[in-house]
């Protein structure tokens, strides 16, 4: 008898948990049925640096490009093709560190980075080190799509790029007065980007965007210009599946931005998804682990935007500032700049 009443009382317990986490798991589908975030890039972003003007041009800017991808997403659109139309807009700015915008090496030249992936596949495509793709985030579409690899960098990727109809201009293209003159005061201070507080405000980060669609799938992707004054061909985390992009349909999709030699120590992007798909953690749970903690710890800095499978977001970051701007399936947008 005590017997059954133990198993009657163990299986009582255990369908009460299955209630439990079912009641959870519809309160969670319920936030959003698809959802939106972007991100321009985080650093020493303060409003005393910024003058009306200048915060107008940024505001504008974000809402046109997430504007972009809620459109496609609300028709019925996938995520993909949203985070890729979304950052091209940003890539086509001269505001932001990626494709138009980017910075300048040490060498006085533009090398661009990207990424993107696919939640529901688990497929990637990323290109580093190119000096003539336009959009670099349709090169690293590309890769994904049409190629047998992950990742192209250098001429190689600029020929496939060639190769596959990407736009192909000039690399004066990319050349930008304040940029360049970012660069010339990084080399006359003799210090590296990361420590000059000017150029770390002005022209650090990436751009990059994480959504989930209609169907349920998720994507991120992620594009820059790197780090100004870098050299030897250095690579950040931008282009690296796991560090500054990560997506999967299971947890969320992310993508970096911040010192992107501490994103890849640390596989940023990814270290999120495993925290919530081994530890149960939720997306801000895990958000604020890695970025708060972790990597402060490694001493870098950043942040992250990020979306769940649930249409929940978070836009994570331990700077003074980071560019961003979200939209849910209400239609309801957030643009930010600041901490607060």
């Amino acid at each position: 008898m005590k017997k059954l009443i133990l198993l009657a009382a163990i299986s009582l317990m255990v369908s009460c948990k299955k209630n439990s986490t079912a009641k959870i798991d519809n309160i969670q589908q319920k936030q959003s049925q698809f959802s939106i975030v972007i991100h321009g890039g985080a650093g020493t972003i303060l409003k005393k640096n910024m003058s009306p003007e200048q915060e107008t041009l940024y505001k504008t800017k974000l809402e046109e490009a997430i504007r972009v991808g809620y459109g496609i997403l609300k028709n019925g659109g996938s995520s993909l093709d949203a985070v890729q139309k979304t950052i091209t807009i940003l890539e086509d700015s001269p505001l932001f560190n990626a494709g138009k915008g980017a910075v300048f090496t040490n060498a006085e030249t533009n090398e661009h980075d990207a990424s993107i992936m696919d939640g529901e596949t688990l497929k990637a495509g990323a290109s580093a080190g190119t000096t003539i793709v336009k959009n670099p985030i349709h090169l690293a579409r590309a890769v994904m799509e049409y190629s047998p690899h992950v990742m192209l960098s250098g001429k190689g990727a600029e020929t496939f790029a060639q190769e596959q109809g990407l736009e192909i201009v000039d690399p004066s293209y990319f050349y930008t007065e304040r940029s360049y003159n970012a660069l010339q005061r990084v080399k006359n201070s003799q210090k590296t980007a990361f420590y000059n507080e000017e150029i770390k405000g002005s022209k650090f980060g990436t751009v990059g965007c994480v959504a989930l669609d209609k169907q349920g799938n998720l994507a991120a992707g992620t594009s820059t210009g790197g780090m100004t004054n870098k050299r030897w061909g250095r690579i950040g985390d931008a282009p690296i599946i796991g560090a500054g992009t990560y997506a999967n349909n299971k947890t969320c999709a992310v993508s970096s931005t911040g010192w992107g030699e501490f994103f890849i120590r640390g596989v940023v992007a990814y270290d999120i998804s495993a925290l919530m798909d081994y530890k149960g953690l939720s997306l801000k749970e895990a958000a604020q682990e890695v970025i708060q903690k972790k990597i402060p710890e490694l001493g870098g800095d950043g942040g992250i935007i990020a979306v769940d499978k649930y249409g929940n977001m978070v836009m994570e970051f331990n700077t003074s500032g980071m560019f961003r701007a979200t939209m849910n399936d209400k239609g309801d947008l957030f643009i930010g700049m600041y901490k607060d």
